[in-house]
């Protein structure tokens, strides 16, 4: 395990794969930490290096005060970055993650060569309902409202309770910090991202799952639209396509990756 205090706050991450091939860097989602890519970290490590983290108030990273804001885990992974020594990256983020990889591309535009944002949106939800999740982890925790969040991660034939996987993921959730998962809602909540994502020059790939319930097919599909580039759905995935459905994801990631960084 690996641990740094950058832009005032320890996060931890796994800098793997080449050292000396280009750089993938990897953002997880609300109430995740860097293991959801671990089938996708492991396919392309062998070609590209792989640099994973856990944002502020997620995994082993420490967890602050609320509220947070996109700009301030935007700014731990720059600091990150700086810290490892990465100057140039595909950056690709799924969810939060994806709004996190919107403002890194938009802030750091000779060093964001590329951008994959997965199941993602420059806005997604509203106050309401986000203050409205707030309101029922305050009443209830957050094993209180996993079975609402996980029935949009996952599609139903994964959310089984003889699936070991999905026992683990809903222990990845359930676990996380609430004043993290509380303190990164208020980021989601408070962020608008549409204008710096709609000005991004960089080469965009945006991913879908297409029974996702957090960020649907549709929302994404604006956004692509908004950016002016491509849609994939990836069939028989929720919200968390590279848990569900690794290789479909890896696929599709290297050979955006293949083509914008050429690590072969």
């Amino acid at each position: 395990m690996a641990f740094a205090r950058v832009n005032g706050v320890v996060l931890h991450y796994r800098d793997e794969g080449r050292q000396d091939a280009p750089a993938i860097v990897f953002s997880n989602s609300l109430g995740t930490d860097l293991r959801i890519w671990d089938a996708v970290a492991a396919a392309l490590g062998t070609e590209y290096r792989i640099l994973r983290y856990d944002k502020r108030g997620h995994g082993l990273s420490e967890a602050p005060q609320p509220p947070y804001a996109i700009a301030d885990h935007v700014a731990d992974l720059r600091a990150l970055l700086d810290h490892v020594g990465i100057d140039a990256l595909v950056m690709v983020g799924l969810s939060v993650g994806g709004m996190i990889a919107q403002g890194l591309a938009s802030a750091e535009p000779d060093r964001v060569r590329a951008v994959v944002l997965c199941d993602t949106a420059p806005k997604i939800g509203t106050a309401e309902m986000w203050n409205a999740r707030i309101a029922a982890i305050e009443e209830k925790g957050l094993g209180g409202i996993a079975e609402s969040v996980l029935e949009r991660w996952f599609t139903p034939p994964y959310r089984r309770s003889e699936n070991p996987d999905y026992t683990g993921y809903t222990a990845m959730l359930t676990r996380t910090p609430e004043q993290g998962y509380v303190g990164t809602i208020m980021g989601i909540r408070d962020a608008d991202l549409t204008e710096a994502t709609r000005a991004l020059a960089q080469p965009v790939l945006c991913i879908v799952g297409d029974q996702d319930g957090s960020t649907p097919p549709d929302l994404v599909r604006a956004m692509a639209e908004l950016i002016g580039v491509p849609l994939e759905v990836i069939k028989d995935a929720g919200h968390i396509p590279c848990v569900e459905q690794p290789e479909a994801t890896t696929a599709l990631i290297r050979r955006f990756v293949d083509r914008h960084l050429g690590g072969r």
